[in-house]
C-alpha cells in the first residue's frame, strides 16, 4: 500500500467514483454485455413430442409447408399430438421439422430436420405414406388464416402464373402480429341503404349498374371515367350498392393516396366502420388488425393497394381495379400476379360483379368488351371543356365512341 507521496499521486490519478470510466459506466457496460449474451443464446425450440400420445380422431394433419420450389408445391402428412388436436384445426399457421431421413426415426416417428412454417390444410383418419411421419411441432396460433375460398384463390393463380402454391399464399397473407390478434374485431354491422346515383347519372348505363349491384346482381363493366376527381365518390357509390344487397366489395387501387380518396369518400357516404383500408402506410399491426376484421367477417368492404387484391371478403358482391395499367398492379415477386387478372378470377369464381375503371382505357380492358365478357361504361357525351386527351373504350353497341 503507498505510503507519503506516492499516496497523494496515486490518489490523484484515480478515477472518481462519479466521473467518466466509474461505476455508473461499468455498469452500463456489464448490462450490455449480458443483453449480448441474451441475444445469441438459442432459443427454445418446439417439442419433438416424442412418446406423446395422438389425437383420437383425425390423428393425421396435411400441411403445406412454407417452401416455394415447385418440386415440393404440395401437401405433407404430419402426426398430431393430443395435446395439439383441439388447436390444430385446417387453415391455422403451425411449424414442422422438414428435411429428416427416413432412417432417422425414434419409436415409430420421425425425428429431426429444420424447423419452417406451414398451414393445416385438412385433417384426415390415416396417411397414404407408408412410413413413419414426423409430428407437427407446434400450433402458431389458432387463427384461422387460410379457408377454403383462399386456398382455392391462390391455387388457382398458382396454376394460372405457372407458380408454387406457398409463393402466392407469401402474397395473400400478411405476416402474423400476436398484439393485433389478442384483440376481438368488432361486430358487423347491417347492410346499408342502397345510395343514389350521384356522380353516376353522368353515365348512360351507370345508374342501371348501381341498382344492379343493389338488387344482388353481378355485371361486369369497364368504367372509362370522366376528368375529374368524382371518380373516388362513384367508386364507393359502387361499393355501397353491393353492401346494400348484403354482399361484400373489393377496390384495388394502385398507391396509399388513391386509397386514402376512396377510403374518405367511402367514409363521407356510409360512415365509420363499414370498411377497412389495406395499405403498407398502415404499418404491420394496424394493417394484420383491419385484415382480420375482414377475415373474421365484421367488415365486408376493402380498399387497398395491391395486396388486397386477395382480401378475404366474404359473400363477395363486387370486385374493382382502379387504373389498370399502372405498373404497381403487377407483383414485383414470383409468380408475379397482375390485379386485373386475379380479379377477373374472383369474377368467375365467386360470381360476382367486376368494375375496372380509369381516365383512360388499357388494351386489356378493352379486350374484355371486345370479347363480351364485360360492357362499357361511358358517358354519353363529353362535357364543355371536351374529351380527354387519351382515348375512350369503345362504346356500347350502337352509339357513337365519344372520341373526337
Amino acid at each position: 500500500m503507498p505510503f507519503g507521496k506516492n499516496a497523494a499521486v496515486s490518489s490523484e490519478n484515480a478515477p472518481d467514483a462519479d466521473g467518466p470510466g466509474g461505476p455508473p459506466q461499468q455498469l452500463a457496460l456489464i448490462r450490455e454485455m449480458v443483453a449480448e449474451a441474451k441475444a445469441k443464446a438459442p432459443k427454445a425450440k418446439p417439442r419433438t413430442w416424442r412418446g406423446a400420445a395422438l389425437a383420437e380422431e383425425l390423428p393425421v394433419a396435411r400441411v403445406l409447408v412454407n417452401k416455394g420450389v415447385l418440386h415440393l408445391d404440395r401437401l405433407f402428412d404430419y402426426a398430431v399430438p393430443a395435446e395439439l388436436s383441439e388447436t390444430a384445426l385446417p387453415g391455422v399457421r403451425v411449424r414442422v421439422r422438414f428435411g429428416a431421413g427416413a432412417h432417422r426415426v425414434h419409436g415409430g416417428r420421425r425425428e429431426g430436420g429444420g424447423l419452417i412454417d406451414g398451414f393445416i390444410v385438412e385433417r384426415c383418419a390415416e396417411s397414404d405414406y407408408e412410413g413413419a411421419l414426423a409430428a407437427l411441432a407446434q400450433v402458431v396460433s389458432p387463427e384461422v388464416v387460410l379457408g377454403p375460398r383462399m386456398l382455392a384463390l391462390a391455387r388457382a393463380v398458382a396454376d394460372r402464373y405457372a407458380g408454387s402454391l406457398a409463393d402466392v399464399l407469401q402474397l395473400a397473407l400478411p405476416p402474423r402480429n400476436a398484439r393485433a390478434e389478442a384483440k376481438p374485431s368488432p361486430d358487423p354491422l347491417p347492410p346499408p341503404t342502397a345510395p343514389e346515383p350521384g356522380g353516376w347519372t353522368r353515365y348512360g348505363a351507370g345508374p342501371a349498374f348501381l341498382r344492379a349491384l343493389a338488387g344482388g346482381g353481378s355485371p361486369r363493366a369497364v368504367w372509362t371515367a370522366l376528368p375529374g376527381p368524382g371518380w373516388a365518390d362513384e367508386l364507393a357509390r359502387a361499393m355501397a350498392a353491393t353492401l346494400a344487397s348484403g354482399r361484400g366489395a373489393l377496390a384495388v387501387v394502385p398507391d396509399g393516396r388513391t386509397a386514402a380518396r376512396v377510403d374518405a369518400a367511402l367514409t363521407a357516404l356510409l360512415g365509420e366502420g363499414r370498411h377497412a383500408l389495406l395499405t403498407a402506410d398502415s404499418g404491420p399491426e394496424k394493417r394484420y388488425r383491419e385484415w382480420l376484421a375482414v377475415n373474421r367477417g365484421s367488415v365486408r368492404a376493402v380498399v387497398g393497394t395491391r395486396a388486397a387484391m386477395f382480401a378475404p371478403v366474404r359473400d363477395l358482391g363486387l370486385v374493382a381495379v382502379w387504373d389498370d395499367g399502372d405498373s404497381s398492379h403487377g407483383a414485383d415477386h414470383a409468380p408475379f400476379p397482375h390485379v386485373r387478372e386475379v380479379l377477373e378470377l374472383r369474377a368467375v369464381t365467386d360470381g360476382c360483379g367486376f368494375l375496372v375503371g380509369g381516365t383512360s382505357c388499357t388494351v386489356e380492358a378493352a379486350q374484355l368488351v371486345e370479347s363480351g365478357w364485360a360492357r362499357p361504361l361511358t358517358a354519353d357525351r363529353w362535357p364543355a371543356t371536351g374529351p380527354p386527351a387519351r382515348r375512350d373504350c369503345r362504346a356500347w353497341p350502337g352509339r357513337p365512341s365519344g372520341r373526337a
